[in-house]
């Protein structure tokens, strides 16, 4: 009788999961749809401005990430997943109508905003009570997250050449997305989630509270930093490898580097959620970067548009397909009774990323080409690979230390 109910109580937390996983399937569209070339001038036509301010606007999603992550966990850890969660879907549903009805510039940057501030409700939501709910299988958890965007990353192109071939207006998926998204908000009222095992301290801290109340190690320490350095080596690959594929090794058609890029990243997906299974998440943390430096220096030495192909479906693999998850895992599981706060500050770590090196790239570029770009790249990889082999020299020692 009780594993009957067991059973039972499993499989309503798995359909909880995978409603949950829905809103990252949604947030896949929210944050590629300004990336889109053909949105974008549609986008610039409605608002009266040039192409370049709209990507000004998908900057504002990083802003909002950066403002909110701070304290988006604490109040995950205090206020429960379900509400962390639904305060993330009421944030992308407007920013989604934003989008579609901001009759200026201005509008769309406050819309923007909510964009990251919904990005960062849902990862100290949705991701801490996935992580629950999978137990211990917390590396599965944070794939199943990757998939999900990846898929509707992958299906976005498709969706929006059906949009063009038959005149639809570009608004009727943002007033798609805001639908399924009011729908999926609806679910989540209503489903069963596990109780979050976080001690009362911990529940009701504030970030800064977290913080201080936290001892965190020199491995600790490392494996927030790699939130840094994974990140620049897929953001740095994404937004500037085409131009080394262009320019340096002569490629005629760059949107194959990311086709394959695409393809490496669900295939990681698919592979890793199995060898999280039967290998420690921790394990992939060095392996995955050191495949990524490895490729990047043959891209870097070989400069061939077939190189550039490969180099792309291995980074995507290695670089995309889930080190930021895994090490959110990872670091979950070293500091359990703070899942909310500590999935804030590895996030805070990758948004900074997006911010700092990107800005750096963009100068690096123009004063000494995409070469120096991709150079940068081997450097901030090299580092991450580093922090990684300190972390799992480590982990022996910092699972009995949580343990005890």
């Amino acid at each position: 009788m009780e594993n009957t109910i067991s059973t039972t109580r499993e499989k309503k937390l798995y359909s909880s999961a995978f409603i949950l996983y829905l809103n990252f399937f949604i947030h896949g569209i929210g944050v590629s749809i300004l990336g889109q070339q053909v949105v974008k001038m549609s986008l610039a036509a409605q608002w009266g401005t040039t192409d370049d301010a709209v990507t000004i606007i998908a900057a504002a999603l990083g802003l909002g990430r950066l403002i909110t992550l701070p304290f988006s966990g604490p109040l995950s850890d205090k206020l429960g997943r379900r509400a962390s969660t639904l305060i993330g879907i009421s944030s992308y549903i407007i920013f989604f109508l934003g989008l579609a009805l901001s009759p200026n510039i201005k509008v769309a940057y406050a819309a923007a905003i909510l964009g990251g501030v919904a990005n960062s409700f849902l990862d100290t939501g949705v991701i801490p009570a996935c992580v629950e709910i999978f137990e211990p299988k917390s590396g599965l958890a944070t794939m199943l997250t990757k998939l999900f965007i990846s898929i509707s990353q992958l299906l976005l192109p498709i969706t929006i050449g059906y949009l063009t071939l038959n005149k639809i207006p570009y608004s009727s998926l943002m007033y798609g997305c805001a639908i399924a998204l009011f729908v999926i908000g609806v679910l989540v009222t209503r489903i069963k989630l596990p109780n979050s095992n976080n001690s009362g301290s911990a529940a009701k801290a504030s970030l800064i509270e977290n913080i201080k109340n936290t001892k965190f190690t020199k491995e600790s320490l490392a494996l927030i930093a790699i939130g840094f350095t994974c990140t620049a080596t897929f953001q740095l690959w994404l937004n500037c490898a085409q131009k080394f594929g262009t320019e340096v090794a002569g490629m005629q058609n760059v949107g194959q580097m990311q086709i394959w890029y695409s393809v490496g990243t669900l295939v990681a997906i698919g592979l890793t959620s199995v060898l999280v299974n039967k290998i420690k998440e921790v394990r992939f943390l060095f392996v995955y970067p050191l495949i990524s430096l490895c490729m990047l220096v043959i891209v870097l030495l070989v400069k061939t548009p077939a190189i550039c192909i490969i180099g792309s479906f291995v980074i995507g693999y290695a670089a995309s397909g889930g080190v930021l998850q895994l090490a959110t895992a990872t670091v979950n599981n070293l500091f359990p009774n703070i899942k909310g706060t500590i999935t804030s500050i590895i996030m805070i770590a990758s948004s900074l990323s997006n911010y700092t090196i990107l800005t750096l790239a963009g100068k690096i570029g123009e004063t000494s080409g995409p070469q120096s770009v991709m150079l940068l790249n081997i450097v901030i990889t090299a580092i991450g690979v580093l922090l990684a082999l300190l972390v799992n020299l480590r982990y022996s020692k910092l699972e009995n230390s949580v343990k005890m």
